[in-house]
Parts: C-alpha cells; sequence; structure tokens
C-alpha cells in the first residue's frame, strides 16, 4: 500500500485581507498568495471582477474552514455607472447591446434608489457564476447562448448617491448582502431611468468582519520578495496575517482551557458551565490560550464539536 502524499507547502493558517488591483483575477490573487506564503492551502471569500479592485479576503490552510462565515457577511462596493450603453456584461468589458441618447437627471436618480433599498428581487448578469441546468451561465453566454436566469432574493442595506460629476456617469455606495450583484444594479437603473447603463468603476471596501484598514496592496506582498533570506521574508510575511477566528467574531464565542480543547479535538463534547454560558446556540466557537479549537453548537449544557483545528 502507498503511503499518503504528504502535502506540500507549510501548515500556516490566517486571513490575509488583499487590495485587489484591477485586471488581477480572484484565482489568479488566490495563487500569487498561496506560492508567496508557500502555504499547503489557501481559497478566497466573495469572488472579485477582474475589473474590480479592493478587498479580496484569502484564507491561508485552516482558515479555509471558515470561509463560509465571511462570504455570508455584509459588503460595501462604491460604483461607477456611466449612462447611454447597456452591455453584455453589464461592465466595461462586455460589447454594447444597447444604446440611448437620454441622460438622467440627479432628482431622478435619487427618487429611484428606494426602490432598490430593502429586500428586493434581481436576476444576475449573463455573465456571471450562477449556474444554469449544471453549467455556469457565463460559460452559455460566452458560446453565444441567452438564458432564463430566474429573479432571486437580495437584501441592500443602504444604497447612496456619492456624487453626479457628469452628464454621463454617477458615482454610488451599495452596503449589501450576500449573492447581490453591482453590475445587475447598474443594468436595473438604465433602464428603469431610460437610458442604459453599466458599470465603469467597482471597488470593494468592506467585507465583514474585516476593516477597509487591513487590507494589504499585492504590491506590498510582492515587494517582500527582495528579501533574499526565506525565513526572514516568511516571516514579514506571517505578521500580515490576521487570526482564523476572526472570521467568526459575529458568533457566540467560549473561553475554554487545555484539557477542554484535548476533548473538543478529540471530537468530544464538553460541558458548557456557569452563570453566563449561552443555553442553546445553532453555532458558536471555542478557543483556549487565544487560539481557535472548534465551532461547534451549544445545547443541554454541552457544547459538540462540528469542525476542529488544529
Amino acid at each position: 500500500m502507498s503511503k499518503p502524499r504528504k502535502p506540500k507547502g507549510r501548515p500556516i493558517s490566517g486571513w490575509l485581507i488583499l487590495d485587489k488591483p484591477i485586471d488581477f483575477g480572484s484565482t489568479e490573487a488566490v495563487s500569487k498568495i498561496k506560492w508567496l506564503f508557500k502555504a499547503q492551502k489557501a481559497g478566497h471569500a466573495g469572488t472579485l471582477d477582474p475589473l474590480a479592485s479592493g478587498m479580496l479576503p484569502i484564507a491561508l490552510g485552516d482558515a479555509t474552514k471558515t470561509v463560509p462565515y465571511v462570504m455570508d457577511g455584509r459588503k460595501i462596493y462604491e460604483f461607477t455607472v456611466t449612462w447611454g450603453e447597456e452591455r453584455a456584461t453589464d461592465d466595461l468589458e462586455g460589447e454594447v447591446t444597447e444604446t440611448s441618447d437620454k441622460r438622467p437627471r440627479e432628482e431622478d436618480i435619487r427618487a429611484l434608489l428606494p426602490k432598490y433599498t430593502g429586500v428586493i428581487q434581481q436576476i444576475p448578469p449573463q455573465f456571471s457564476a450562477i449556474k444554469i441546468a449544471g453549467e455556469r451561465a457565463y460559460d452559455l453566454a460566452r458560446d453565444g447562448e441567452t438564458v432564463e436566469i430566474p429573479s432571486r432574493e437580495v437584501e441592500i442595506f443602504r444604497l447612496t448617491l456619492l456624487a453626479c460629476p457628469d452628464a454621463n456617469t454617477a458615482h454610488f455606495e451599495v452596503e449589501c448582502g450576500k449573492g447581490t450583484y453591482v453590475r445587475a444594479l447598474a443594468r436595473d437603473f438604465g433602464r428603469d431611468l431610460g437610458c442604459c447603463g453599466h458599470i465603469s468603476g467597482l471597488r470593494r471596501s468592506f467585507v465583514a468582519p474585516f476593516a477597509e484598514e487591513t487590507m494589504v496592496p499585492l504590491a506590498d506582498l510582492v515587494a517582500l520578495e527582495a528579501i533574499e533570506d526565506m525565513d526572514d521574508r516568511l516571516a514579514a510575511l506571517d505578521a500580515l496575517l490576521i487570526d482564523t477566528a476572526e472570521a467568526l467574531s459575529a458568533l457566540p464565542h467560549l473561553v475554554i482551557n487545555d484539557d477542554q480543547a484535548h476533548r473538543l479535538k478529540m471530537g468530544n463534547p464538553i460541558l458548557v458551565r456557569g452563570r453566563d454560558a449561552p443555553v442553546a446556540e445553532s453555532e458558536a466557537y471555542a478557543t483556549a490560550r487565544g487560539k481557535l479549537i472548534a465551532i461547534g453548537e451549544i445545547g443541554q449544557g454541552e457544547f459538540r464539536p462540528k469542525r476542529v483545528f488544529g
């Protein structure tokens, strides 16, 4: 019997909050970060289009187990809509599919925003990762197919018109929930205003729970390649990581001792005691000595582990 392959790379864990540049794909960014950190495993929480810049949280090692909790978080985008053209991709990358000579008045734009605030129905773009009969919509669109994509419910917490610098463009900021397509907002604004529209600039500044100031520009990371000593270079990179548990800050938190940590790592439940202890929680996380040990559920006086961390 052949021995299992030893994973390549370091068993490093944590979050790197990348400030992704324009014209750099999310998958490409993950590969670059994985290579820089010499990490065994890496993944991202929420794709950013190549034409978009800004926050791309990248999980290394065990932090990949916490990606769903970041994917579900609120996001903030600043975006620019250019009026007069609707495009196949709903952004600058696509071919022009419809044009209009009409330009919206600022008061008409402001009057439209309440319609797009709260829980709304949205049809994702033709060029999106939505699966249609088992295939990605963008693959079908690239093959020239126009498919019927069903609308879905998304939530817009806040939508602000920041400026109208000229008749052709408008700048917005949106705070939204999981699954919202900002490109679709631009498309639908243009249709409602009767003037056509597409995204001509997009930047993500926030993905809960990570703040804007935690972002690290790609250029700063690449600059560290100039450090010749590999140990020194990796130490400088590791100093930029955010602890894995930060991704779980919205969940109830248990601080446990070493004996309890050992039991959880073996897959066993632990007793939850104390006046302030949670009575019942579908999800919570436990740490010992500041280190993430497990994600689990609390019920009947016990914390039962679902995911255990090394």
